[in-house]
């Protein structure tokens, strides 16, 4: 089991890094996340999953340890797949997947491109547990006070005429931009309403 890497970038794009190690050139897939978190070039220490399967090998990178777990649990849903999981993880941080999850709200997993309710609604009763029970209660606290203010702008949002579910996404953009930054109501149906 590969752990981690050490090297130099000779190749990032969004679903892709190539790190030379040594002379030898690692494929990795990587999430938007980790796209995003990753110098252009230079060199990099990237945490690493190897997933074997039948026809392929592959090799899967992340910025951090938290995302790689978040990674591992994803996959062990049934029905969520690698792909899956890098597509929640390129809509989400680590810490906004969690906070959905422990929150007990599935409609933040649906707004990611691909996932159903059904989906969504598994993905939440097979990790609830396992993540309150792995110490992630600081992030069920910040998840209610984020989901509070979540659902207060997305009730406006409904009323002032928007389909839930455009309005859905237009939040969760709004807050991937903020990265954790604490964000009144107000300010996300403000932030909605410029992107309609």
């Amino acid at each position: 089991m590969i752990a981690f890497l050490e090297g130099t970038i000779v190749e990032r794009n969004p679903a892709y890094l190539v790190v030379n190690c040594q002379g030898v050139g690692y494929l990795l897939q990587i999430s938007l996340y980790t796209y995003n978190a990753l110098p252009a070039s230079g060199n990099v220490h990237i945490h690493t999953l190897q997933l074997i399967r039948e026809d392929a090998h592959t090799l899967y990178g992340f910025h951090d340890k938290d995302e790689r777990e978040v990674f591992r649990h994803l996959i062990s849903v049934s029905g969520i797949g690698p792909n899956t999981a890098r597509m929640i993880l390129s809509s989400m941080s680590p810490a906004e997947v969690k906070a959905a999850i422990v929150g007990n709200e599935p409609a933040v997993l649906e707004a990611v491109k691909g996932i159903g309710s059904k989906s969504a609604r598994r993905i939440v009763v097979d990790l609830k547990d396992k993540l309150e029970k792995e110490g992630e209660m600081k992030v069920q606290n910040f998840g209610l006070t984020d989901n509070t203010i979540r659902q207060e702008a997305l009730s406006a949002l409904v009323m002032l005429g928007f389909a839930k579910n455009t309005a859905q996404k237009a939040i969760a953009a709004i807050l991937k931009k903020q990265q954790g930054t604490a964000v009144s109501a107000e300010f996300l149906v403000k932030e909605a309403l410029k992107s309609f």
